[in-house]
């Protein structure tokens, strides 16, 4: 039971930070520590299970713009006009934005992790994300989804790169990114989680084999299917709060969350 419900904490864990830009990689390696759950932590598969909860619940916020997106994509190459020339022009720099990320880490993911984890990293790792939160707290741009450019998906997509450093959020690194290119924060931030979608399915879709293949899937359906709900209802809720709390310009307080937590786990690990 009590096995379970390490599953069902770090579901929720997962879900709660995966889309704020508060490191989900950094709170694990937190948990790691406190809860003395290695098997659960370093478990390739349970990863995957929450990560898809996350994505399922971000797909569903967003799925009207996900729908309108692909049906114009297509559309556009009968019927060109501005609403499907802008969603043709939007798409492809959702798939220029998730280029550099794709190579960087299928070349250096691993070979990142196992050099670059450990808690004085982590730790730096959060209070650069707190640092950049702050100077971007009151930015607001101008610049809609339909005015991005390709200099703007390329710098958003290369900043997305340092998010595979541990304890760099990748929501909030993508974020930040689009704040500097006077990008509106709702379009910041939807731009963002657009960049998620693919990427987020293309590693599902990598792993499945490991996953379907696995010895001990059958031993763990319970725990799994149970991280998997905890991860997938926590994020959606998750997810519908922090874009009201983007709106509203309150990145300042996950900075000083980010800020504290950096200082915390510097000094006790």
């Amino acid at each position: 039971m009590l096995n379970i419900l390490k599953y069902i904490l770090l579901g929720i864990i997962q879900g709660f930070t995966e889309p704020l830009p508060i490191s989900s990689s950094g709170h694990i390696f937190i948990l790691k520590k406190i809860l003395n759950a290695n098997e659960i932590l370093n478990d390739l598969n349970f990863e995957i299970i929450v990560n898809f909860g996350s994505l399922i619940a971000i797909i569903i916020i967003y799925f009207d713009d996900l729908k309108k997106l692909i049906t114009n994509f297509f559309k556009y190459f009968k019927i060109k006009n501005g609403e499907t020339r802008n969603d043709f022009k939007y798409t492809l720099l959702i798939i220029l934005g998730c280029i550099p990320v794709g190579i960087a880490g299928f070349l250096l993911k691993d070979r990142i992790e196992n050099l670059l984890q450990t808690p004085f990293i982590i730790g730096i790792s959060f209070i650069i994300t707190a640092l950049f939160l702050f100077l971007v707290r009151n930015i607001n741009g101008s610049k809609e989804s339909k005015n991005l450019t390709w200099k703007d998906a390329l710098f958003i997509g290369l900043i997305q790169v340092i998010a595979l450093l541990p304890g760099i959020s990748r929501s909030g690194s993508t974020l930040i990114a689009a704040l500097f290119r006077n990008i509106k924060r709702s379009d910041a931030l939807k731009y963002s989680f657009m960049l998620y979608i693919p990427i987020s399915i293309g590693t599902m879709i990598l792993s499945i084999k490991d996953l379907i293949t696995s010895n001990s899937i059958n031993n763990l359906i319970l725990p799994y299917t149970l991280g998997f709900i905890s991860s997938f209802i926590v994020s959606y809720f998750t997810l519908k709060w922090f874009i009201n709390s983007v709106k509203k310009g309150n990145l300042i307080y996950f900075s000083i969350y980010c800020l504290i937590l950096g200082i915390f786990i510097m000094i006790l690990f």
